[in-house]
């Protein structure tokens, strides 16, 4: 009897540090989207340094940030930009094993969007194949669905266009309908592309 209640226990514990880490986690999110909206990255970029500051473990949560922040510091700083790429990077390969499918191909498609306007590496063709390799493996993500779009939103043609790209941001928006995504900044930027993608084809 004693042992079944030690279970139990157990179990209550597991389960309450999980509901509390959930909570941090819908917190920090939170916080991070609102600092997107107003377009203060700042804070992106303190919470992304407090993991390598603490020594905090790289979580797949980690790498969306590092993801857009990588993005962002592409467009505007690339000296910056190149350390932040190379820790994404090893991240990535860091927590490999614990990805969802489908997202290994697509965080490496974009790290190597990235070096390539970085000129630190050549790999156009080879990020759109696992980017569309990503889409293959998780049809239903909206993070890869999202990525996808994005790819061919960017891409010059024949590799991409923006009809094609509304497509995809599309089916990612209505995966992204989910409640688990309300506080997910990749929603509201799929929300913009799609607005883009409409303004452009109408021109």
């Amino acid at each position: 009897m004693i042992k079944q209640w030690g279970k139990v226990l157990v179990l209550a514990l597991l389960l309450m540090t999980s509901h509390l880490l959930s909570a941090q986690i819908s917190s920090a999110d939170e916080r991070l989207l609102e600092a997107y909206l107003r377009e203060d990255m700042s804070v992106w970029q303190n919470h992304i340094d407090s993991f390598a500051i603490y020594r905090l473990p790289v979580t797949p949560n980690l790498l969306l940030y590092e993801y857009g922040y990588c993005g962002y510091l592409v467009d505007k700083d690339k000296e910056a930009a190149k350390p932040y790429v190379k820790r994404f990077k090893q991240h990535i390969e860091e927590v490999r094993q614990n990805l969802p499918v489908g997202h290994y191909e697509m965080w490496m498609s974009a790290v190597y969007v990235y070096e390539l306007r970085l000129k630190e590496s050549i790999h156009p063709v080879k990020a759109m194949s696992m980017a569309k390799e990503a889409t293959k493996r998780a049809p239903a993500d909206p993070f890869v669905l999202s990525y996808y779009g994005t790819c061919l939103f960017y891409a010059p043609k024949p590799f991409g266009s923006k009809a094609e790209a509304l497509e995809w941001f599309e089916k990612a928006e209505q995966s992204f309908r989910a409640p688990e995504y309300r506080f997910c900044w990749l929603r509201e930027a799929t929300d913009m592309y799609i607005r883009q993608c409409h303004e452009k084809l109408k021109k």
